[in-house]
């Protein structure tokens, strides 16, 4: 009853009020703040590491047996004993994504089993969050007996270091103790590497990747001096400009100019109104937010807007309603068929035989073929376990990334999940079906108290073993008014029964 009733008391701290300060008291204010944010560190890593000691692996897929994780995608330094989902728990506990889950857990460990004096001057506000998280950097991959040599040797001097020398100091005392430390930091950078896409501002993203440093600054030099060499032909356009076209270029035809571009499959979300200029409704291509007008002029540039398909790649339409819900996803091939045949039900009398045999020609609406009927909408339900082609289509184009809150990973590394179970009655169709990535996918299948529940417009609210719900949004649908009534409690469940695609 006591640990309730102090867990249970407000979450904001008594503060002074800030209006009546000086300028001396809101800077020791400030001081104060910086160790009472240590020390909060300090306890969350306490209170992760009691989480995960509270997860046991007991349920996990064993190796070898069906569902256990793949070695062939990279390996992770999983803790013993502690279960392979704890990471996906405390993503959602936290509201943050899996990778910030993953690093509060091994920045905890470190501080914990090898960096024990630097773990408790944090948790009495000696030390910055900020200086020990860079010696739970530098020092996470040695061995305690290294870790503990160079944190005697820091320590001392910490506070009075910038963050970045501190750093250098680390790194210098690492390749002075034990050479072979470097390297092995440097195979586990080259192991986490990868290539990220962020969307910008304006119709912009940034696409960039972790590459050594040599080969970073070799392929800069490449696309520096190519730009230049245009520049030195007559090219007016800033160098920065014509370096980012070039880099584009590169990627997209590897070839040359002989050779064929690469095949792209794009996926165009909009209102029917911002198609033809109606509304500034905001579309977006590939997940990257554009602008009405982008979407119009991309239309333009590909020639959509005339029903034709690029050049050896896809089109795919996305038509939703003014709050953002998904109503079709539709082919140029799909909108040629239905601009020749109308609509099934009610055909125009042009297409079929003359007016005056029909009595079409006293309807003037269905005689010039707008007799309102729908003939778009989402996939049917089907009985079969596998998702039909246009439901996964509808199910892709919706949800556009894995549907685990915070969960980055593209719609094309995706599994289609049942969100209850076919093997529990759940229906194959497109009010029922979401994008998990392969991890969480294992996770809804393997990890025993999670809760899963879908509305109608795809809105889903994911419960965590430890009883936290976070929900989650299809991209570009609008939140509910404040005055809805929250999601029905989802019924327990364990395990799913059906057979996973792994």
């Amino acid at each position: 009853m006591l640990i309730d009733w102090s867990l249970d008391r407000p979450v904001a701290p008594a503060v002074p009020p800030v209006e009546l300060l000086s300028k001396e008291q809101a800077a020791a204010e400030l001081v104060r703040l910086q160790q009472r944010k240590g020390m909060d560190a300090a306890y969350e890593a306490d209170l992760v590491l009691r989480m995960a000691e509270l997860t046991p692996d007991e349920h996990d897929p064993a190796p070898g047996t069906p569902g256990a994780r793949s070695t062939s995608w990279g390996s992770r330094s999983d803790a013993a004993g502690v279960s392979e989902f704890f990471a996906g728990e405390l993503a959602l506990v936290l509201n943050r994504g899996r990778g910030t889950a993953d690093h509060l857990f091994s920045r905890a460990r470190v501080w914990r089993d090898k960096l024990p004096a630097s773990f408790a001057a944090l948790a009495c506000g000696d030390l910055d969050v900020a200086r020990a998280g860079v010696l739970a950097e530098v020092l996470g991959a040695t061995s305690p007996e290294l870790a503990g040599a160079v944190e005697a040797r820091l320590l001392p001097e910490a506070v009075d270091l910038s963050v970045a020398r501190l750093r250098a100091r680390a790194l210098e005392l690492l390749l002075t103790l034990d050479a072979t430390a470097a390297e092995e930091r440097r195979k586990r950078a080259r192991k986490t590497a990868d290539v990220f896409l962020q969307p910008g501002a304006d119709g912009m993203a940034t696409l960039g990747a972790d590459l050594p440093a040599d080969e970073a600054a070799e392929a800069w030099a490449v696309i520096d001096a190519l730009a230049r060499m245009a520049k030195a032909d007559g090219d007016d356009r800033p160098i920065a400009q014509l370096r980012t076209e070039l880099f584009s270029l590169l990627l997209r035809r590897p070839g040359g100019a002989e050779q064929p571009p690469v095949t792209a499959h794009l996926t165009i979300t909009a209102t029917l109104d911002s198609l033809d200029g109606r509304t500034t409704e905001a579309g977006c291509v590939a997940g990257v937010v554009i602008t009405a007008g982008h979407v119009r002029e991309l239309l333009a540039r590909i020639g959509a807007l005339g029903l034709a398909e690029p050049p050896a790649g896809g089109l795919t339409f996305a038509l939703t309603d003014a709050d953002g819900r998904l109503l079709a996803t539709t082919t140029v091939a799909e909108l040629l068929r239905i601009a020749t045949t109308g609509c099934p039900r009610h055909p125009t009398p042009s297409r079929t035989q003359p007016a005056e045999d029909t009595g079409a020609a006293t309807d003037s609406g269905r005689a010039a073929g707008e007799c309102g009927c729908p003939v778009l909408g989402a996939p049917p339900a089907t009985e079969a376990y596998a998702p039909a082609g246009r439901q996964e289509r509808f199910v892709r184009t919706r949800d556009r990334a894995c549907r685990m809150p915070n969960c980055a990973q593209r719609v094309g590394w995706t599994d289609l999940d049942h969100v209850v179970a076919h093997a529990e009655g759940g229906e194959t169709t497109c009010t029922n079906l979401c994008c998990l990535c392969r991890s969480h996918h294992r996770l809804k299948t393997f990890a025993p108290g999670w809760r899963f529940l879908m509305e109608p417009d795809g809105t889903l609210h994911v419960t965590t073993p430890s009883g936290i719900t976070r929900t989650t949004r299809p991209p570009g649908l609008r939140p509910p008014p404040p005055e809805t009534s929250p999601p029905p409690e989802p019924p327990p469940t364990g395990p799913d029964d059906d057979p996973p695609p792994f």
